[in-house]
């Protein structure tokens, strides 16, 4: 076969034109793949997977206030939405106030603006707590978050050990590819050991992490660069978790995980399918995890918002509804499926209903419920699953090399190695020799009319006068007294959660808590800005 006919994954793996038996050979069916919910979990986590239960249909929502957000809300879940899954504002993911300077022409624009218990009660008013389950993409402040979450769940009584959901809580890939950080890598690491242990005693049914990689790739890493730097950095959060002095089998059945769903579906089903055997075998032989729910790599899925187009936008319907296939016949938990107008704006109505419609149709009229691990036996996925492993290893071996996950970090390794597949990738659009549909090939015709949602753009006043209306409703001898508790607990070493569960009951805001911690830990500047 000539060159010019050579073809390969996103990852660089060359694809060849046919397979067969041959590219199998030394394949050990009962070593490789095993029997679904059994070690190495390559073909499932759940002996029936979806014949049992589907997915969770998990709808990423939030924009503007607390109270609009929460109309979406009952929107989906009133449209047939299993789950809950909250997008917070710049502000609040950075811990400042609404009426914050570095907060201004942000807030509520990505996201639902949170500033305090109050916001939160709004947040979830009318929504039972103990029969739906939250997922937070919140990571530098994910424990003040996750704290608000119980307070309002206590406030309508709902005992703690019965909420159940995931806070993102995952800030190393922050420093990698997102920027959503405060503090730095080794305080920012104590804040989710704390909320581990905190949850093992308070909130037992509650996913303390969700180690993602989703971000990574939407940087521009490959589905091998996403599964190998996203489970570097669990590596780094367990033995964090270790140090802290917590067993393994404690706190490792509440991690939880989090990949892209590309269009490129052969790739990235086998990439969910190595990622499980990668993890199991992580966890028994580095870590001696004994619990087998210890050794299950359980993951939320989220479409590629990168691969939106703005040009000819209905396209993207098509593209999600293709990830979305790739989710589910890799094994995915729960998903997450874009709304076709995202590259425009913030969802419409209409786009989130088609969203979630899209997850509906996979469910309940492809077939691909109907049996465990459909791609199972095929002699391209099977060899693309294995060599997707091996460069996935080998890659995290460098990681190991350099220290582990934060010691690379701080090299700038991650960030790099990512920074080049973003670039090769462009060039590929740029040149053509990857195509992208109604973008560089196939751009013809009119353009489709999109109603685009529009914000209010008082949004900030409201909020700003809201916090106004707190800071002097409250009693501020207690804010005071809580806060320097908390500052004792960070000089020190006492679990961080517990003085700030008590200041935000008091109604200490977001901002206020993260600059209580800013205070004793400092900021985090990345070597390149300083």
């Amino acid at each position: 076969m000539g060159d010019d006919q050579r073809r390969q994954t996103e990852s660089g793996i060359p694809i060849e034109v046919l397979y067969g038996p041959e590219d199998l050979a030394g394949f050990d069916p009962a070593a490789a793949l095993g029997e679904p919910g059994r070690d190495p979990f390559t073909r499932g986590i759940y002996p029936t997977m979806y014949r049992g239960r589907v997915w969770t249909m998990r709808q990423y929502a939030g924009f503007g206030s607390a109270a609009e957000t929460n109309a979406r809300f009952r929107y989906l879940l009133d449209h047939g939405q299993t789950g809950l899954s909250v997008a917070f504002d710049l502000p609040t993911q950075m811990g400042y106030d609404s009426d914050h300077p570095m907060a201004a022409a942000e807030v509520g624009r990505v996201g639902v603006a949170i500033d305090s218990l109050a916001d939160m009660r709004r947040l979830f008013e009318g929504i039972p707590l103990d029969q739906v389950s939250t997922s937070m993409t919140i990571n530098a402040p994910a424990a003040i978050l996750l704290l608000l979450y119980q307070l309002v769940g206590e406030e309508q009584g709902v005992e703690p050990a019965a909420l159940t959901g995931t806070v993102q809580n995952d800030v190393l890939k922050e420093y990698i590819a997102r920027g959503t950080y405060i503090y730095p890598p080794v305080e920012s690491l104590r804040i989710a050991t704390d909320l581990f242990a905190y949850c093992a005693e308070q909130l037992p049914q509650f996913n303390t992490i969700s180690i993602s990689g989703y971000h990574m790739a939407e940087a521009g890493a490959t589905a091998v660069q996403e599964v190998a730097f996203t489970l570097a950095n669990a590596i780094a959060y367990v033995q964090a978790a270790l140090d802290a002095g917590l067993e393994v089998d404690a706190f490792a059945p509440r991690l939880a995980f989090f990949f892209v769903a590309r269009t490129t579906l052969f790739e990235e089903a086998a990439k969910f399918r190595a990622a499980r055997r990668i993890w199991a075998d992580t966890m028994a032989t580095r870590f001696d995890a004994r619990n087998p729910r210890s050794r299950m790599l359980r993951f939320h899925t989220q479409t590629a918002g990168v691969q939106l187009t703005a040009q000819q936008p209905l396209n993207n319907v098509v593209r999600v509804a293709v990830q979305g296939l790739a989710a589910v016949l890799g094994g995915t938990q729960s998903l997450h499926t874009n709304a076709f107008d995202e590259a425009l704006a913030l969802p419409s109505e209409a786009a989130a209903r088609l969203a979630l419609r899209t997850q509906q149709v996979l469910a309940n009229e492809t077939g691909v419920t109907d049996t465990v691990d459909p791609l199972a036996g095929s002699y391209f996925v099977e060899r693309l699953t294995d060599e997707v492993e091996a460069r996935a290893r080998e890659l995290m071996a460098r990681v190991d090399e350099l220290g582990g996950a934060v010691a690379a970090i701080e090299r700038g390794f991650q960030k790099q190695e990512i920074e080049r597949s973003a670039y090769d990738e462009l060039r590929a659009v740029e040149t053509g020799a990857q195509v992208v549909v109604g973008v560089n090939r196939f751009a013809g015709g009119e353009e489709e009319p999109v109603g685009l949602l529009q914000l209010d753009p008082a949004i900030a006043e409201a909020q700003a006068k809201s916090l106004a209306g707190i800071r002097a409703g409250r009693d501020q001898d207690a804010v005071r007294a809580a806060l320097a508790d908390l500052r004792d607990a960070a000089e020190g070493s006492d679990n961080l959660l517990v003085p700030m569960r008590e200041a935000l009951r008091r109604m200490a805001t977001v901002g206020e808590v993260c600059d209580t911690l800013r205070e004793v830990f400092g900021s985090y500047h990345p070597p390149d800005a300083r």
